[in-house]
């Protein structure tokens, strides 16, 4: 049998999943199954299926049946060009992200670099792999998020020059930074019934809200931030796309200058960064 004969068969298994595209569910899916690239999958869909293909390849689906995202199921995720690994332990990264990379790397290459909550390292090592001579702590307060952090920065090269470290926010951080980044929890509690069900059960509830109004992890930022931020140092931040409005409060409250809402590829509010000054 091959994928092109099974894929009637595939696309009415996962019909009843909710997705934006099966199609590219089962593409990805079987690609893994079958080691190749998703990108060179219609090279592949007329080879023959060994016995052993057709059973990882229906468990996978599988788990797609039950809503378990691909990335979660393959235990892997793109971003930025580069791929991680990411498991039950940690948020999947989103796309929405890449905002706050491409923010960051607008501002030219840092010393010093501290991303804090870095559940994949998705942030922190992505800035470390552009920038080769910048310095970068990223900080979790999960051991569990941290362990698929130090697998993450070896696979990409960077060990030698990414710091982990386990931290509640700032409190085990040391020394000043040029630029301080967060992808914080912000889903408000009482958003959290509304979230999608893949999201809520298959992401760890630690990264996704405060347990309370979803602007807890700001405050404290920008309560503490003076600390360890060089005058004239950047905080960026990833905000949920409400809350641009209240989390610009909070900087200008703060003492930040030149502070900036900007957009995702959506057009919604997604980063807000600011200059530290001590003014």
């Amino acid at each position: 049998m091959t994928l092109q004969e099974w894929l009637p068969d595939l696309r009415d298994r996962l019909s009843r999943v909710p997705s934006d595209d099966t199609m590219r569910d089962i593409r990805i899916l079987a690609a893994h199954a079958m080691g190749v690239s998703p990108s060179r999958m219609t090279l592949h869909m007329h080879d023959e299926l060994s016995d052993d293909m057709v059973n990882h390849i229906s468990l996978l689906m599988d788990a797609r049946m039950l809503c378990t995202p691909v990335s979660k199921i393959i235990q892997k995720r793109s971003f930025w060009g580069r791929e991680f690994a990411v498991d039950l332990d940690v948020l999947d990264p989103r796309p929405d992200t890449e905002t706050l990379i491409a923010a960051a790397l607008d501002l030219g290459a840092p010393s010093r670099v501290l991303d804090l909550g870095t559940g994949t390292g998705i942030i922190g090592l992505t800035l470390a792999a552009e920038w080769p001579n910048a310095e970068v702590v990223c900080t979790d307060i999960s051991e569990k998020a941290l362990a698929v952090a130090k697998h993450n920065k070896n696979a990409l090269g960077v060990a030698d020059k990414v710091t982990l470290l386990k931290s509640d926010w700032f409190e085990a951080v040391n020394g000043q930074f040029d630029l301080i980044l967060s992808n914080p929890p912000y889903i408000a509690l009482d958003e959290w019934d509304d979230l999608d069900f893949e999201v809520r059960t298959f992401d760890p509830r630690l990264a996704l809200t405060d347990e309370a109004d979803g602007l807890s992890a700001y405050r404290t930022l920008t309560q503490h931030v003076g600390l360890h931020l060089k005058t004239d140092g950047h905080l960026m931040v990833e905000i949920g796309h409400t809350q641009g409005s209240a989390v610009q409060a909070l900087f200008n409250s703060a003492g930040f200058i030149q502070i900036k809402c900007l957009p995702d590829m959506a057009g919604r509010d997604r980063v807000v960064k600011g200059v530290w000054s001590t003014q």
